[in-house]
């Protein structure tokens, strides 16, 4: 599979980092981290919050030469630099060329969506509108990401996305892994950050958890899996529990 992929692995180097007490190199993520490989066309970053998947995964984007606040290499927007240079610190291996790529983070997808507007009424000449299913403002969040997909994810392509399941339905989440499984058999690779139980149970994906040094997890061993599992065996239960000491919350 590795001679599909576009990425084949992400690299810290080490030891050019100038003091590793200071941000971005002191987040949980990182204190291990040297090097993890992408074996399959869709792999999942998972980890609780606050080990650093949105630092990381944004870091692996602006590495691949794409726009730290989301979309294609085209796009040079920035409404404000919080990006945390993280990214001078990594190698990607490279295999193979996409033939388009995309940066998709939920949190800053409005920005996205109002550059399309730009660059289609002010200073872009060719059919931009249609290529990302029209006007995104005009559609609910969450119509407006699968829209993007549907219009701008083509075959071949390589897209990383941040926690994608954001703007969706559970429904929505599976016509997004539909989309994701038609577009992988297609040629195409995926890096996803995801906290999504539906997402994340890909049958062709890997799984590598944030939390136990990027080691690859079955589906069923993920923390997220059994949460969910616990509280929707029993709602009731785990309410109560819950409930009843401050202590207990999760």
């Amino acid at each position: 599979m590795e001679s599909g992929l576009f990425i084949g692995s992400v690299r810290l180097n080490r030891d050019e980092i100038p003091d590793p007490n200071i941000y971005p190199f002191n987040i949980p993520v990182l204190r291990n981290f040297e090097e993890f490989k992408l074996h399959r066309p869709v792999t999942f970053l998972i980890g609780e919050n606050g080990t650093g998947k949105s630092t990381l995964i944004e870091a692996i984007a602006v590495c691949a030469g794409l726009n730290p606040e989301g979309g294609s290499h085209h796009f040079n927007f920035h409404t404000k630099d919080t990006h945390s240079g993280l990214s001078e610190y990594l190698t990607l291996s490279k295999y193979n060329r996409p033939r388009t790529k995309f940066f998709l983070r939920a949190e800053s997808f409005y920005n996205v969506a109002s550059e399309v507007v730009r660059l289609s009424e002010e200073c872009y000449s060719g059919p931009l509108y249609p290529r990302y299913g029209g006007n995104l403002h005009e559609c609910s969040h969450g119509e407006s990401f699968l829209k993007l997909v549907q219009n701008r994810f083509y075959p071949h392509g390589l897209y990383i996305l941040d926690e994608p399941e954001a703007a969706l339905s559970p429904n929505r989440q599976m016509t997004l892994l539909y989309y994701i499984d038609n577009l992988a058999k297609q040629g195409s690779q995926f890096i996803i950050a995801s906290h999504s139980p539906i997402l994340i149970s890909y049958l062709d994906g890997e799984i590598l958890d944030l939390n136990n040094n990027f080691q690859p997890i079955n589906y069923e061993d993920t923390e997220i899996y059994q949460t969910y599992k616990t509280y929707l065996e029993d709602p009731v239960a785990m309410q109560r529990r819950l409930f009843a000491d401050d202590e207990n919350i999760l």
